[in-house]
């Protein structure tokens, strides 16, 4: 599967799904679509992880990052539905204890402290002009 990221955006949350492999060769594409969002205005980030196959240490190493920047902004990154094979990767890198991995997307937006309470899931994805798509 080739890497894609994507997100949708709904008042102040913003869920950015990514899928395939997060490694060396598409963290750059992450890094960008983050840090692009939060120079937006967008700190406060839902991180789907479904349909990512594989994440090394420098995909790591980017989220990392990102949170530390929402951090300084009072922003929040939150994660939901990694593989097993991606919860252990977080796991064996002991980063569990920072990012909170949430099993489906109702807990993550439920855990989100921009989570308005009426937000579903099925909320419509952005418009290319609003930036629904990744960088390519």
């Amino acid at each position: 599967m080739e890497f894609d990221v994507t997100h949708r955006v709904h008042g102040e949350l913003v869920i950015v799904t990514a899928a395939g492999e997060i490694d060396v060769f598409t963290s750059p594409r992450l890094r960008d679509t983050l840090q692009q969002l939060i120079s937006e205005g967008h700190v406060h980030l839902v991180v789907d992880l479904h349909d990512v196959e594989f994440l090394d240490s420098t995909g790591l190493g980017v989220l990392v990052g990102i949170f530390h920047r929402l951090r300084a902004l009072d922003g929040s990154m939150v994660f939901t539905s990694p593989t097993e094979r991606v919860s252990k990767i977080f796991i064996a890198a002991g980063l569990t204890k920072v990012f909170k991995l949430h099993p489906d997307l109702d807990a993550a937006l439920a855990a989100s402290p921009a989570y308005p309470g009426q937000m579903t899931a099925d909320a419509e994805p952005a418009s290319e002009e609003e930036g629904g798509r990744g960088q390519t």
